[in-house]
């Protein structure tokens, strides 16, 4: 195995080295190649892929000497991972949908890999597991005699690893997923990410508990995940906006497909505009949901004020008593500065806002205490009076 070299001593422990960091690779290696990482002295500190292309040229996937990076260990890496889902969290008692590889909270550093039903979506952020594809979707099927294995990655990604996806790789599959006793139809080839937003699972079953009796208005609703539950839970109304034209479409087959056709109503329409137009009080729930606002550091004053100016008007518009759920899935915005924006989000609209919970992903998405940015996902539902 070739190695790479480091500028300093140690790589304090995080699953990811940048290139700034690297002296040197011996000559020949490849770019998505395993290697082993040396720090300055020549001591062994791990494993990994290797891409002298991307800011992230190492990650590490196996810390010390460790084993080969081969099939073998592909494989019972890919097993373990399902072993805490499946024995340790029990998941399958509850869902057919979860996720089994989350990245670098599971050891396996740009890779994720998502079950729905007897359908695979593997989403691929760098070269190496690119490189690893056959073996990966061979090893999965092993693992779960899966009808079909899409492969997808982001655009971005593949301009910065040099790699391209052609499509979904594989078969494409949509597949029927229960939640919480509720029906999704999934595409993992052309849905966002991977196909839903398994993340929110929990928070789904919350807004179960709480919607009974109550309207919702649930932005940004992509296939209708929120808005179904809060039908299951005995909603009085629910009404579902997203500008993702086909995302609507789904929303309205999961509707159909759970019976809730004459309770929920989906439309086309942009998130800010429904909700400035939404009459004062109307609803006594109110989503906010927004996809990743801040992709890099240089989006994050302007992310900040959309979170700021979305939640104020949700203050302002729900009903007194009711409930606003907050979210921000933008791994570099901290759950104190997203905190800070409701805050002012509050003052702003001139109502009391209690904060009644602060959640994160569902618990198949571990993150690292030594990658803190894994823990991406901000939760916030708040009483509004």
């Amino acid at each position: 195995m070739k190695r790479v070299r480091l500028r300093t001593t140690r790589a304090g422990g995080q699953p990811i080295v940048f290139r700034k960091m690297v002296a040197g690779a011996d000559p020949g290696t490849g770019n998505g190649e395993p290697v082993e990482v040396v720090d300055d002295h020549e001591r062994v500190l791990g494993r990994g892929f290797y891409n002298r292309r991307s800011e992230l040229a190492v990650r590490i996937l196996e810390k010390g000497e460790g084993p080969d990076l081969d099939e073998a260990w592909l494989r019972r890496r890919l097993a373990e991972c399902l072993a805490f889902r499946r024995d340790g969290l029990r998941l399958e008692e509850a869902t057919n949908a979860f996720r089994v590889v989350n990245s670098e909270g599971d050891g396996l550093s740009g890779l994720i890999v998502d079950r729905y039903a007897d359908v695979l979506s593997i989403q691929i952020l760098a070269l190496g597991w690119y490189r690893r594809a056959v073996e990966m979707k061979d090893a999965l099927r092993a693992l779960f005699r899966a009808k079909a294995v899409v492969v997808r990655s982001d655009e971005a990604v593949e301009k910065i690893e040099g790699f391209r996806v052609l499509g979904s790789s594989g078969e494409e599959a949509r597949a029927e997923i229960r939640e919480h006793g509720v029906k999704i139809l999934v595409d993992p080839a052309r849905g966002h990410k991977t196909g839903f937003f398994l993340d929110q699972r929990d928070h789904r079953l919350r807004m179960k508990e709480r919607a009974r009796g109550r309207k919702v208005l649930d932005l940004f609703c992509y296939s209708g995940g929120f808005s179904l539950m809060a039908a299951a839970g005995g909603a009085a109304e629910v009404r579902g906006v997203d500008l993702d034209e086909e995302a609507v479409a789904m929303a309205k087959e999961n509707a159909k497909r759970n019976g809730a056709s004459a309770k929920v109503s989906f439309e086309h329409a942009d998130a800010f505009d429904a909700l400035r137009a939404a009459k004062q009080g109307a609803h006594d729930v109110i989503v906010c949901d927004p996809p990743k606002l801040a992709a890099s550091k240089g989006d994050l004053p302007g992310a900040m004020r959309k979170y700021e100016d979305m939640n104020a008007l949700a203050f302002e518009k729900v009903a007194r008593g009711g409930w606003v759920l907050s979210c921000s899935c933008s791994g570099l915005v901290s759950e104190g500065d997203f905190l800070g924006a409701l805050s002012r989000a509050a003052i702003r609209a001139g109502r009391e806002v209690r904060v009644a919970e602060i959640g994160g992903a569902a618990p198949d998405h571990p993150w690292s205490l030594n990658h803190s940015q894994g823990r991406y996902l901000k939760v916030v539902w708040s009483v509004v009076s």
